[in-house]
């Protein structure tokens, strides 16, 4: 595809055939999203683009991410080959040109040094025209084959019939050079566009280390299937995603999240492909190879979404539909006008020329696929995915964004934040952390983790049991230890000192866990657990705040402790002991009262909530369910990224309004000029490819955007 004419008809095509609910074609990703009814041919769909000139091949969902970087890149070689030996040529014609009156000798050179330019160089323009004409239609190609074959023709004839004072060879060499010129850049700027995907896959390993039978060899990473077993050292790439099967290191997931801090990894964890061990040799057990790898699946939702149409596209698609046929017909007009009013034949021909090739809508089909690959593939670097192309658009509408509570503004996993004793509290820790540790209980974690976070040493418990609902009591060093909430204690006949209990009640009042710890007969002391507040969390809402956008809350936590984390956070609104299958519900209450809602969660639950709101942003740390139901995926729990998207939307939208604008604005301007005989050929070739180059180069300023400098 050329132009914005060829991918409207392609897109007409398809949407004709039978069984094709929808059908969106990208010009700039060189693809066509076709939704159809189970079980139709395929086969169909490919014959039916065949006969109208162009060829389509099936990709399969489960194949690997489609890297059209190379297409673009060797686009780019041979344009470049060919602009080279149309300038070579063209040169020498223009010298020729300039001297005083022709001779035919003068004539017949610029035509043997033209020639190869028109039909060599320019037979990429002659043959798809040719192709198209056969079906009757046209397209960019059919402006630039037609012009430069009027200006070539006219002065063969002219040659012939010893007119040498009016022959053009060098505005047809001159139409072929610069506008292989533009093709060149062009294919230059869309391989930079369209680099998100092909950076991506780039950064997989090439080789494993794998073991067999007792051995370590090394071997291609294609040759990795499941259930191998790889051996991963320091600073190695983890080959493909897998699970620990012995060793602990760090490992640095910033690839494919986005986040900087390393992530501590021991046996039985999931590691991905591409990510960087830090610091322990581990071997890994293979999971997913190839395509079905997190970070093919990273690449696969960036091509789709690169491939996307956004709405905002459908004004151009009407446009270029009729743009084409509307500038022959122009182009025609033009030249009889221009006849009839006592011009020469010579001058006329050379005006219609120059209307054809000013007109072609290059920009015009570029203008919004190349801001929505851009926008989309630095989004992925930021660890945002946008999983279509319409996100680009409702995201400058978004007033309102409800945050779920838990694993979105807070870290989602409970942490041991208060310690109170009047014994050691090393050792007060070390035997209600070991009691803890062996309790199994996610909150006896979070003590455990905490006791070794201060360095603790924890040791195996002589006897450990758990009593449900209440707490744990065991024996740790022949000591008898208890465990758990006020009833627990007393139960035990264990007197509660008050000043206990008052730290208790404030704890509380801050919306914490907090349990009793007794032993030798009295209490000794207290621990508290909470969700704590993500670091990045207040960040994220005066982000909000400053792009004049409402913050609310939702959680089914009480009152007390959603008002305490909503005012440390500075939320406008916030929703307290909400069902999780209210949450879609409290959307639809926001957007009744005129509201626009971006939805972030990431729990199963969330996901008619997500679906509900007019844009669902998942945590991608979340649930698969939450992640397949949102419209946007953040890769990492940084909630600063839900400002950051919705500020990259916006740049990527007014990106695509500017190349409309100037799209719309130079063809609007440019062919009254060219008809008015103020442009002649050669410069409305020099414009044309400019045009084209400049939407592009617009688009790839998004690439430079920095939301955390």
């Amino acid at each position: 595809m050329t132009c914005a004419t060829c991918a409207v008809r392609i897109e007409r095509v398809l949407g004709k055939q039978e069984g094709v609910h929808h059908a969106a074609v990208n010009l700039a990703a060189t693809s066509a999203n076709v939704e159809v009814e189970p079980g139709i041919d395929v086969g169909s769909l490919i014959a039916a683009v065949d006969k109208i000139g162009y060829t389509l091949t099936q990709h399969h969902e489960e194949d690997a991410p489609r890297d059209v970087t190379e297409h673009y890149h060797d686009d780019e070689k041979g344009q470049w080959r060919l602009f080279w030996m149309s300038a070579v040529l063209t040169l020498p014609v223009m010298v020729l040109a300039m001297w005083g009156p022709h001779a035919f000798w003068n004539g017949l050179t610029q035509l043997l040094l033209v020639t190869p330019v028109v039909f060599v160089a320019g037979w990429q323009y002659h043959r798809v025209a040719l192709r198209l004409a056969r079906n009757f239609s046209a397209n960019m190609d059919t402006l630039i084959s037609i012009g430069t074959l009027a200006a070539y023709l006219y002065s063969v004839w002219a040659l012939a019939v010893g007119d040498h004072g009016h022959v053009y060879f060098e505005t047809s060499g001159m139409i072929v050079t610069l506008i292989t010129l533009g093709r060149a850049f062009e294919a230059r700027a869309k391989g930079r566009a369209s680099s998100a995907v092909h950076r991506l896959l780039d950064l997989a390993a090439k080789e494993a280390r794998i073991l067999v039978d007792g051995e370590t060899i090394m071997v291609a990473i294609e040759q990795v299937g499941p259930g191998d077993l790889m051996v991963v050292n320091p600073g190695e790439k983890i080959p493909t995603d897998g699970v620990i099967d012995s060793g602990r290191s760090s490992v640095d997931e910033s690839m494919l999240t986005g986040e900087s801090l390393p992530v501590d990894k021991q046996a039985g964890d999931q590691v991905y492909g591409a990510t960087v061990n830090q610091e322990g040799r581990i071997q890994v057990r293979a999971t997913a190879v190839g395509a079905a790898t997190a970070l093919a699946g990273i690449a696969r939702l960036v091509e789709i979404a690169q491939g996307s149409k956004a709405p905002i596209q459908r004004l151009a698609d009407r446009v270029s539909a009729i743009f084409v046929p509307s500038v022959i017909v122009v182009s025609l007009l033009t030249t009889i006008g221009w006849m009839i009013s006592g011009a020469e034949v010579s001058e006329a021909v050379l005006i219609g020329v120059a209307v054809l090739i000013i007109a072609c809508p290059c920009a015009l089909g570029l203008a919004t696929p190349t801001a929505v690959m851009v926008g989309s593939g630095r989004g992925a670097e930021l660890g945002i995915l946008f999983k279509h192309a319409e996100v680009f658009e409702r995201a400058g509408q978004i007033d309102t964004v409800l945050f779920d509570k838990t694993g979105t503004l807070t870290t989602g996993v409970m942490t041991l934040t208060d310690v109170t004793t009047d014994e050691d509290e090393t050792e007060f820790l070390r035997l209600v952390g070991s009691i803890e540790a062996a309790s199994g209980h996610p909150i006896g974690r979070a003590v455990a983790l905490g006791a070794e976070d201060r360095d603790i040493d924890l040791v195996s418990p002589d006897r450990v049991e758990v009593i449900s609902g209440l707490g744990v009591e065991g024996t740790v060093d022949d000591v008898d230890v208890i465990v758990g909430k006020p009833a627990l204690i007393s139960d035990r006949g264990l007197s509660i000192d008050g000043q206990w209990l008052e730290a208790m009640a404030a704890l509380e009042d801050g919306g914490k866990t907090v349990f009793l710890a007794a032993w030798g007969g009295a209490t000794r002391g207290l621990i508290a657990v909470a969700d704590v507040i993500r670091g990045e969390s207040r960040e994220a809402v005066d982000r909000l705040h400053s792009a004049g956008i409402r913050t609310a809350m939702i959680t089914g936590d009480n009152r007390t402790t959603a008002a305490r984390i909503g005012g440390q956070l500075g939320i406008d609104m916030i929703r307290s002991e909400v069902l999780p299958a209210d949450k879609a519900a409290e959307v639809v209450s926001l957007q009744d009262k005129g509201q626009t809602v971006a939805f972030v969660g990431d729990g199963i639950n969330d996901a008619p909530a997500l679906i509900q709101a007019d844009i669902g942003m998942a945590v991608g740390s979340g649930t698969d369910i939450a992640v397949e139901a949102g419209d946007v995926v953040l890769l990492n729990g940084d909630p600063r990224l839900v400002p950051v998207t919705i500020d990259l939307a916006g740049r990527t939208l007014s990106t695509i309004k500017q190349n409309l604008f100037w799209a719309f604005a130079y063809n609007t301007a440019a062919i009254p000029l060219a008809a008015a005989g103020l442009l002649n050929p050669m410069v409305a070739a020099a414009a044309m490819a400019f045009s084209s180059v400049s939407v592009v180069l617009n688009a790839l300023r998004l690439r430079r955007y920095r939301p955390f400098s």
